[in-house]
């Protein structure tokens, strides 16, 4: 679980977003997402699929199963 944490905020960081900013994307509270990269929330699938959509990244990536 800890690669999925390091991603989201690493990849949050890297497009220069602010964690507020991608829960109104998910349509979360800033709280919600922050329980995600935190670790303290385990993240639906729904969710990870908009992520990876919004980053162009895949599932797999997110996960830490790809390095791409």
């Amino acid at each position: 679980m800890a690669d999925i944490l390091l991603r989201l905020k690493d990849i949050r960081l890297e497009k220069g977003k602010q964690q507020k900013e991608i829960a109104e994307i998910l349509g979360l509270s800033k709280q919600v997402y922050n329980r995600y990269e935190l670790g303290e929330r385990a993240i639906p699938l729904e969710m990870l699929w908009k992520l990876a959509d919004y980053y162009n990244v895949t599932i797999d990536y997110l996960v830490g199963r790809s390095e791409y």
